[in-house]
């Protein structure tokens, strides 16, 4: 299984026409209505807040407006666990009707219970978070039992004929042959697979696990190397995304293709690194100091290869040369031979503490609205 012919022209000719035009321009809205998770993973950065905050949620007119503003052809939603969201459904249904692709990211606990209340589209994905084989994924989430929940959960969308996907990130120490064993079961499932290095989130518990660059590309050399290049496995990344994995492409990060928007406002400057919020997609676009930021520029930058900072490099790059994707996409990844020159890491910038300042600022605008409501969360906390 492929991507959607419907998917691949529209989002392709959208690429092409914001390339033309010129000046920078999303591909990916990322999405995260809730911080609150029904999981506590070692590797999450997304829900070391207080109560009061982890208590917020985007409504749905707030969701329409965040597609409305940026005019991305794709959302991601996260969180968080967006299945808790008690609008999810409508934000779905909204973003179906304004003919966006919707990829619905979920630990599958709650889907087996929820699923009634979506309907299967050519504009909807399940994608369901899964780290690898059962043992690698209950150690990943912190939690026995979940891996077998969401292939029962998988299995279920799929008889009820939704598209579904699983989204898998990998930490150190991951075993390069099991992780490949486990795309064989993917495979076998009938299901696609998005894959990308864990991003060291400065306020993650687990602080041990996280792969740096070296690691990375010598890492993903061989899970390809154990499925003929990655061509045995159906990806929903790009070719040349995952070459870049492996080490053969030298990019620099797109931080604006895949902009997040949360209960705080717009990140800056990307959806990994929460340098500071903005009310409006236009101020962040044009009130965020790119050049301060990526690989070799900032030290928070330094070990990142996610797909949400690089797929939309790749996407460029493969505007500029389609045949070196195509062919990449023909014969499979390169798993052998030099690697391409990696980028100077000398001279980032040091990394700066702005977590505290943002929780502060957060929660005395939450106190500010509702006086009552702020302290009675505080006594149960």
């Amino acid at each position: 299984m492929s991507l959607p012919f419907s998917q691949i022209a529209r989002i392709g000719a959208y690429t092409l026409k914001e390339h033309i035009k010129g000046g920078k321009y999303p591909l990916v809205l990322m999405l995260e209505p809730l911080f609150r998770c029904n999981l506590a993973c070692p590797g999450c950065g997304k829900i070391d807040y207080p109560d009061a905050i982890l208590n917020q949620r985007m409504s749905y007119e707030q969701c329409m407006e965040a597609i409305d503003e940026c005019g991305a052809p794709a959302v991601s939603i996260a969180g968080g666990e967006p299945l808790l969201h008690k609008d999810m459904a409508r934000i779905v249904k909204g973003y179906i009707a304004k003919k966006k692709f919707v990829i619905l990211c979920t630990n599958a606990l709650l889907l087996k219970k929820k699923i009634d209340e979506y309907e299967p589209s050519p504009f909807f994905t399940w994608s369901i978070h899964l780290d690898g084989d059962k043992e690698m994924h209950d150690h990943a989430v912190d939690q026995q039992g979940t891996y077998d929940i969401a292939v029962e959960a998988i299995r279920l969308a799929k008889s009820k004929g939704f598209r579904v996907q699983v989204n898998c990130t990998v930490f150190d120490g991951a075993d390069p042959a099991r992780l490949a064993a486990y795309f064989d079961e993917m495979e076998a499932l009938g299901v696609e697979i998005t894959i990308s290095p864990g991003y060291a989130y400065e306020r993650a518990a687990d602080q041990e696990h996280f792969l740096n660059r070296e690691r990375t590309k010598k890492f993903f050399r061989d899970v390809f190397a154990r499925g003929h290049g990655g061509k045995d496995w159906t990806f929903t990344n790009s070719p040349l995304f995952l070459d870049f994995l492996a080490g053969n492409q030298t990019y620099e990060c797109t931080p604006w293709s895949m902009p997040l928007r949360t209960i705080f406002g717009w990140q800056k400057p990307c959806y990994l690194l929460g340098e500071g919020y903005v009310a409006t997609f236009k101020e962040l676009m044009e009130g965020t100091d790119w050049e301060q930021y990526g690989v070799g520029k900032y030290e928070k930058c330094s070990n990142c290869m996610t797909h949400c900072g690089f797929e939309g490099t790749a996407a460029t790059d493969a505007i500029r040369h389609p045949l070196k994707m195509f062919g990449i996409g023909r014969k499979g990844v390169k798993t052998e031979g030099p690697m391409a020159p990696d980028v100077d890491l000398s001279k980032a910038r040091k990394a700066e503490d702005v977590y505290s300042s943002h929780v502060e600022r957060e929660l005395a605008k939450i106190k500010e609205a509702d006086p009552e409501g702020f302290k009675r969360v505080q006594k149960v906390a």
